[in-house]
């Protein structure tokens, strides 16, 4: 049985850049509905870090500041389109001081400055923290203002197939995640708000009510950006949570299990300089995300030797009641830059969980309220995937290459190589105000095509009329647990073009299966689905890693791409995971466009869009502003 639905305007998602959009649409007066697989489950909700940053333009203290420059620092974190960084920089105020209006307590002094502070891949003070519930309290705000102003909400339906016509959105069909029955939905606008793939790695800091659905974005017919392009960097596996900032700074004690529960120092292992060690491992603190520029001899190294113990088939546990042993703590020896720190936050502690504490408690006090205490226990960590910075291709006012789709935040391939810390927040904010606000203006002159509503309703029958069958001996999650494990061994940060083809040959297989898969009950329908998707993203991402690697062969970014012939070889890695950097001077965008009859990906390089420099005399833009209110 099929349920059919019109709305106008569908939202789909419900973290903070769907919610976002749905209140603007809502505000100026346009019908709005907002799909979500579930109200809570999405990654604002329910991640954050240590001090979670949100990126916008500085306003306070003596520095300048504008919107070129800020529109420049994007730009140049190569690959990012011109006028997508102007965006993110002219409405980055706009959106942060509607956060504060709603109710978000970002801090600012007496005198009303709203401080901030540098964060990384910028040389300014633009970031700004709330603490490190930083996004799951612009959820809280946002949603209050939904539920305000009465906006439909469909929740626990999971978007299984968008449907088009010429190029065109026409559909969603969902799957109830409480039932099993389906609903097509029939639209003229959507916007996807589904964040990135978070459901195909098994090291990951997503949340694991995370899913994504970059796979049927794909499948729709959507150009693709930068989707070698991720964030990975160390965090806990229980609770997922990015070790950065203060966890770093306090200088743990790296340990690796076996087996048979020897405990391994295996950072001494690589005939560091103990005070070098300790400075990178401080570095890490804010210099978060693995980079291939850090690890012939900057901190990403300390990424490399955690992966290579997780290699090893070892557990790797960061231990906060003891120094390391063979590199004792003992402040006159510690590295200027470390020093001068940890002395600033009066946290020279003998004990790194002393430190801690001085330095940020709530820090351990998040890891307490999770059944984790620090005094006594060891903090399991893993090289895990954390944000895609690629995603769907947008257009400045984030419609993607299917006309009338609209995707925003992770879901949308704007942030390039190297983002700012926090941008991403920020981005999603600029992104569902600009496409609300071209849906806003345009949807007062439409008039429904109601000779669609055939054809669409045919294509969701044909879809769903292969039904799925059942079987008790079913092992639907399994094999979803097995196609994570393959795609974090062999393509996560560290890629071989041999294992990348083993990744994709078996994706390919899994893929052709995928109508004969059997599950226990309609219950798993839903993860069937997420199965599917994952699959769908699996294929065109690892494809698009391998056409990487021959298009480009040199390692940028989040990502090492083993190269036999390469001119780097770190001598701490024995000759092992040879490589070459790419030229910071060879700025593209990476373009995949996924093919789903052949299931194949087609991928070219493109030069970015320019930062736009267009007539800004005042009485010249008024004018225009005046007679069209948005130039377009």
């Amino acid at each position: 049985m099929l349920n059919v639905i019109k709305e106008r305007n569908i939202v789909v998602g419900s973290g903070a850049a769907g919610l976002n959009a749905a209140a603007l649409l809502k505000r100026d007066g346009v019908d709005v509905a907002i799909i979500t697989e579930g109200l809570f489950c999405g990654t604002s909700r329910n991640t954050g870090s240590d001090k979670q940053t949100y990126y916008k333009l500085s306003i306070s203290g003596e520095g300048s500041d504008s919107t070129l420059k800020m529109a420049k620092n994007l730009y140049n974190g190569i690959g990012v389109d011109g006028d997508i960084a102007l965006s993110e920089a002219s409405l980055s105020l706009m959106s942060f001081y509607r956060l504060v209006e709603l109710g978000v307590p970002f801090p600012r002094n007496r005198y009303g400055e709203y401080v901030g502070y540098q964060t990384d891949h910028d040389a300014t003070k633009r970031a700004t923290s709330a603490g490190p519930y930083t996004s799951r309290m612009m959820h809280d705000v946002l949603l209050k203002e939904v539920r305000s102003l009465d906006v439909t909400i469909y929740d626990k339906e999971q978007v299984v197939k968008i449907l088009t016509k010429d190029n065109t959105v026409k559909g969603l069909i969902t799957v109830n995640r409480s039932t099993g029955s389906y609903t097509l939905f029939i639209g003229e606008n959507i916007i996807f708000a589904t964040g990135g793939p978070a459901g195909i790695y098994k090291q990951s800091v997503y949340p694991e009510s995370q899913f994504g659905a970059t796979g049927i974005l794909a499948e729709s017919g959507c150009e693709m950006n930068n989707l070698t392009e991720w964030q990975f960097g160390l965090a806990s596996t229980s609770p997922r949570w990015n070790v950065s900032g203060s966890f770093m700074q306090v200088l743990p004690r790296f340990v690796s299990l076996d087996d048979n529960g020897r405990e391994y120092e295996f950072l001494q292992e690589y005939n560091i300089d103990s005070a070098e060690i300790l400075k990178r491992i401080f570095l890490k603190g804010y210099q978060w995300p693995f980079d291939v520029r850090r690890v012939e001899s900057g901190s990403s190294s300390i990424d490399m030797m955690v992966f290579l113990e997780l290699e090893k088939g070892r557990r790797v546990y960061l231990d906060y009641t003891k120094n390391n042993e063979n590199a004792p703590f003992n402040p006159s020896a510690l590295d200027k830059e470390v020093y001068d720190y940890l002395k600033s936050a009066n946290a020279l502690s003998e004990r790194p969980i002393d430190r801690l504490k001085s330095l940020n408690m709530p820090s351990y006090q998040f890891y307490l309220d999770k059944g984790v205490d620090l005094e006594k226990d060891y903090l399991e960590i893993a090289l895990s995937a954390q944000h895609n910075n690629g995603g769907a291709a947008v257009n400045p006012w984030w419609e993607s290459s299917v006309k009338n789709l609209f995707v925003v935040g992770e879901a949308s391939g704007t942030h390039g190589v190297y983002r700012p810390g926090g941008s991403a927040l920020n981005a999603g904010q600029v992104g569902s105000r600009r496409a609300s606000t071209f849906i806003s203006k345009k949807s007062r002159a439409y008039n429904w095509d109601e000779d669609d509503d055939s054809f669409i309703i045919e294509s969701a029958l044909s879809f769903i009329s292969n039904e799925i069958g059942f079987d008790e001996l079913s092992d639907i999650k399994g094999k979803y647990e097995k196609l994570r494990a393959i795609m974090s061994i062999k393509c996560g940060a560290l890629r071989d073009i041999t294992k990348l083809k083993e990744a994709k040959e078996y994706i390919d297989s899994a893929l052709l299966k995928i109508r004969e898969e059997k599950i226990k009950s309609p219950k798993e329908l839903w993860i069937y689905y997420e199965y599917r998707n994952a699959i769908l993203a699996s294929s065109v991402i690892v494809d698009t890693m391998i056409k990487y690697a021959d298009i480009v062969s040199k390692s940028r970014g989040s990502a090492l791409y083993q190269d036999e012939k390469g001119d780097i070889a770190p001598s701490y890695l024995s000759g092992r995971f040879r490589y070459s950097l790419f030229e910071a001077s060879d700025n593209f965008v990476l373009v995949s466009k996924y093919n789903a009859d052949t299931n194949e990906t087609i991928v070219n390089k493109r030069e970015p869009r320019p930062i736009p420099n267009e007539d800004d005399f005042f009485e010249n833009v008024w004018r225009v502003f005046r007679e069209n209110e948005q130039v377009y």
